[in-house]
């Protein structure tokens, strides 16, 4: 039952594209004007963080508003079983017009395509950037351009053939910026005759942390491929200047692909102002997860340092949400669907685990909102660039432990991995340089902060694993 008049739900969400890759967020690189939009006429959260960094698990939390091992998608390759409660099936219940259109990336067949919307027309996995290949409603077609455009054509079509008597929640779900980074024709220049700033950890040593930081398979300068680079590397230069090289023809086009989404995210904007949407209507922009945009050398995301961790979280209702303003609580992709079911005014079944961050949108924190999350990341295999670990982030710490097993290998213990644990003040250390883990003025703190960790593993419902150290 209808409580009040529920508002619409514009959903935009991209693929990896990290905060420190947006002009609102205080970007050096790159200016998103669309998006800023976003920020000032509604609300910028700074500590939006993900709880899995890694793009099926991050999207099924969304969905169901569980932590992955609630859910079951713990990896790339654990798709969603789609019989799961989802935040729309919930809104469609309830009167509400459901889309998602873009990229799903939660398993193809019947048993893991959308339900839960009016319509669908998605990626299959990951998508082609250009001419890309959709699946309508269960029925496969290719659709000339490139893929940015043609998801935000689908999106707005969709809206002008709306009920408009009824509410709507679409999901834009964009493929960009997504490896391997293949701008449309028209940005194909943009920035060539600039030179991108490095960030200030590009040239990080990996030295006073643990070991995964150091065999983490996804350096600018050894592991980006032709694919990603578009061409070979020049002949004759020095190791720094191929290095430099290689960060300049990887972020240059990670950018211009975020250029597309802006001008998209304006095209969608600019239809709500002319249809008479503004007042009614909840905008988010969002991604599955950050990402490393140099940031330690790295190009990648799935650790759960803060580049990679944090999200970007825009949110204008300007029913609710006062125009300019910032939040700095701690905010969680599982608290998105609990969010949008309460401003919608549908009970939040006890299932989900997030909770609804209407109250910090309205400047009001509860006095019992979280100061500290659970954080897992499953996918412990050679293959897949990062160590499997589990930590707590607090307000001003944070504590990682990697454990060292395979559980995508029915819980094998990779024996050339020994657990290792890091620590981190963030206040003194904000770029995650050192772990003082090991340094006695921290013991208190570290015991503290492993009676808060097994706090959360248990309201969570998580196990832990035999811990060393």
């Amino acid at each position: 039952m209808r409580r009040r008049k529920q508002p619409n739900i514009l959903y935009i969400m991209t693929d990896d594209h990290a905060a420190h890759a947006m002009s609102c967020y205080g970007s050096r690189i790159n200016e998103t004007v669309n998006l800023d939009r976003i920020a000032s006429e509604g609300m910028r959260f700074d500590n939006c963080f993900c709880t899995n960094s890694i793009c099926t698990p991050s999207r099924a939390t969304i969905l169901t508003g569980t932590w992955n091992h609630v859910n079951g998608v713990t990896t790339l390759a654990t798709p969603m079983d789609n019989r799961l409660t989802t935040f729309p099936k919930l809104l469609r219940e309830q009167g509400y017009q459901t889309a998602v259109i873009g990229k799903w990336h939660l398993g193809r067949g019947p048993a893991h395509q959308p339900t839960g919307f009016d319509y669908w027309n998605v990626l299959p996995g990951q998508g082609l950037y250009h001419d890309p290949i959709m699946i309508e409603q269960g029925e496969e077609k290719r659709f000339q351009g490139y893929v940015t455009d043609r998801i935000t054509d689908f999106c707005l079509d969709w809206l002008e053939h709306r009920d408009p008597s009824r509410p709507f929640c679409l999901l834009c779900h964009h493929k960009a910026p997504h490896r391997p980074w293949q701008p449309a024709e028209r940005h194909a220049a943009l920035y060539e005759d600039i030179d991108i700033p490095a960030p200030e950890t590009f040239d990080d040593d990996y030295s006073h942390r643990s070991r995964a930081a150091a065999e983490a398979k996804m350096r600018v300068d050894r592991d980006l491929n032709e694919t990603d680079l578009k061409q070979p590397v020049p002949e004759g230069l020095s190791p720094e200047k191929e290095r430099h090289w290689k960060y300049q023809r990887y972020i240059k086009d990670y950018l211009r692909c975020i250029a597309a989404v802006d001008e998209s995210t304006g095209r969608l904007l600019n239809y709500l102002d002319r249809n008479g949407l503004y007042d009614d209507t909840i905008v988010v922009y969002t991604s599955d997860q950050g990402f490393f945009l140099g940031d330690h050398g790295w190009y990648d995301k799935r650790f759960m340092y803060e580049e990679s961790l944090r999200m970007p979280f825009l949110v204008r209702y300007p029913r609710e949400v006062v125009p300019g303003s910032v939040c700095r609580d701690i905010a969680l992709n599982a608290d998105f669907g609990p969010t949008f079911l309460d401003f919608a005014g549908i009970d939040v079944p006890g299932e989900m685990q997030g909770r609804s961050i209407r109250p910090l949108l309205q400047g009001r924190r509860p006095p019992d909102w979280r100061t500290s999350f659970y954080y897992r990341y499953w996918m412990h295999l050679s293959h897949h660039y990062v160590w499997a670990h589990y930590g707590i982030r607090t307000e001003r710490y944070k504590l990682i432990y990697y454990y060292g097993e395979a559980l995508g290998q029915k819980g094998a213990v990779d024996e050339s991995k020994e657990p290792e644990w890091e620590l981190f003040d963030l206040d003194l250390d904000p770029y995650e340089l050192n772990s003082v883990y090991g340094d006695p003025r921290y013991a208190q703190t570290v015991r503290d902060l492993k009676d808060e960790l097994h706090r959360l593993q248990a309201e969570v419902r998580d196990a832990p694993v035999a811990e060393i150290g």
